[in-house]
């Protein structure tokens, strides 16, 4: 979709629609009240009537509103006046994307951003509108036959501003994190046997195509046993498809340092020989969203053309029952020369991050943040809202925190105290890949931290915020704008 700026007073916008709020007890916005003016107290009418509560998402599209040269104005609930959550605004933006893209309207313009959110800027509700607008719009087709395409789609969103440039680039903005969290979503929601390690390698040659600044390798079985990764190695040995170690390295900044984001690759896991129960295990597709954000993050900065240098890494790998899958009881030795034993073969996903964090070394990060559908554990303990986070360095782990608030896409600190490392002692190891049933989240953190000595570090457990279970079962994006966020900040704070 295209988006523009417009300074336009509503009633004389020429757009095939107009979008404006309504809050609780008939109050109207700025742009309601123009339009009202303009039109006899056309809205005040409506609103007696009680066809309009003004509650957050509720809508009315009127047609032909006298001294409006828009044929159409959307009404928008949008909750209390001055009271307006951001959950609200999406409820509004989400509801607004929805009829304007079933209206029959080529363009639109929205005057939604003029709605006081709890001390969120302008740029900021154009921006989340952008991202909210697209993650509504998102429909999977590509395993697909019959998809019934909308017959006159929305195709041009645009916003009310008397400050063009700052929304302009929140326009721009958005919309590259909306593209990235589209293909996030996208490599998400494939099914493992069209999403394999090699498809992924695929789709990360294709990124670099796209972008001159984007440069992939991409390494084999062969090469990463060179190496020494022997943990990663010993989970794909229970699978047919090839392991592969992804590495997209995007230049923006010259020499500096970059920031590296190691991305969890599970295509698929059934849990190896501990077998996960077949109910739900048909998500276990999902087990890749960290290495998809990573996809997608690189994606939006590459598009925004950042001045920062971003290495993604992505450890690619299925866990499947096999005469030669790792079994419980059996020692490996990682590419840091750590022998772990392997307690529960479906604590996989620390095995394969454990040597790209390693991998990660030689790049001299600045930081390194690891994202990971890591643990269950992490879903009893924060739900679906918050992402769970943990970190070796405290200064790291406040600006993700601020970086979560900042987008909306938030986080919420675990600790990571010695007092836990224990549970992970081995009787024939260095290390035990499982710590117990208590602190799951954050054993499976100490686990990573022990591989993580030689640089700043966080990780990212996304197993509660990458996808949807249920009706609405399908991947979320997230955490594209923390991450995108994160790295504006970070540039902004070096500058």
């Amino acid at each position: 979709m295209q988006h523009f700026v417009t300074s336009h007073s509503p009633s004389t916008q020429q757009s095939d629609c107009i979008v404006i709020a309504i809050f609780e007890q008939g109050e109207l916005s700025p742009s309601a009240s123009i339009i009202n003016d303009a039109s006899n107290a056309y809205l005040t009418q409506i609103i007696e009537r009680g066809d309009m509560t003004g509650k957050a998402g509720e809508t009315l599209l009127l047609q032909d509103v006298a001294g409006i040269t828009s044929p159409r104005v959307l009404l928008v609930g949008a909750g209390k006046k001055d009271k307006t959550t951001e959950n609200n605004f999406n409820s509004a933006t989400s509801s607004m994307i929805q009829v304007l893209n079933d209206s029959g309207a080529d363009d639109a313009t929205s005057y939604l951003a003029e709605i006081t959110v709890m001390e969120r800027s302008e740029s900021w509700k154009i921006r989340q509108t952008v991202i909210s607008s697209a993650a509504t719009l998102y429909k999977y087709t590509q395993t697909k036959s019959d998809v019934k395409a909308t017959i006159k789609p929305l195709t041009k969103l645009g916003f009310f501003s008397q400050d063009m440039d700052d929304a302009e680039l929140a326009s721009q903005t958005g919309n590259a994190i909306a593209t990235g969290m589209d293909l996030a979503r996208e490599l998400s929601n494939l099914p493992g046997n069209v999403c394999t390690p090699t498809y992924l390698a695929d789709q990360a040659i294709a990124l670099g195509n796209n972008f001159d600044s984007v440069t992939t390798t991409i390494l084999d079985e062969a090469e990463m046993e060179e190496l020494g990764m022997g943990s990663l190695l010993s989970v794909s040995r229970g699978s047919r498809q090839p392991a592969k170690l992804i590495t997209m390295n995007y230049k923006g900044a010259g020499d500096d340092r970059p920031v590296v984001l190691v991305g969890k690759g599970l295509t698929f896991d059934a849990g190896g020989i501990s077998l996960k129960p077949s109910q739900g295990m048909d998500e276990m597709k999902y087990d890749m969203c960290g290495s998809a954000s990573v996809f997608g993050t690189i994606s939006a900065i590459a598009e925004l053309n950042l001045p920062i240098n971003v290495v993604g890494v992505v450890p690619s790998s299925e866990n499947m029952p096999d005469g030669d899958a790792n079994k419980p009881g059996d020692i490996v030795t990682s590419m840091a020369g750590k022998t772990i034993e392997i307690l529960n073969t479906d604590a996989e996903g620390r095995l394969i991050l454990c040597d790209a964090l390693t991998y990660s070394e030689r790049f001299n990060p600045e930081v390194v943040i690891d994202i990971a559908t890591l643990t269950g554990a992490i879903i009893v303990a924060l739900g679906s809202q918050a992402t769970g986070l943990m970190a070796n360095d405290q200064d790291l782990a406040d600006a993700l925190l601020q970086a979560g608030n900042d987008s909306f896409d938030r986080t919420w600190q675990l600790p990571l105290w010695d007092d836990y490392q224990q549970q992970l002692d081995s009787n024939f190891a260095d290390i035990a890949n499982i710590g117990g049933k208590e602190a799951g989240s954050v054993t499976a953190a100490c686990f990573l931290s022990r591989f993580t000595e030689k640089f700043t570090w966080a990780h990212l457990d996304i197993a509660g915020t990458a996808w949807k279970s249920g009706k609405a079962k399908g991947a979320t994006g997230r955490p594209v704008p923390l991450l995108v966020q994160f790295l504006l900040n970070h540039i902004a704070n070096k500058s």
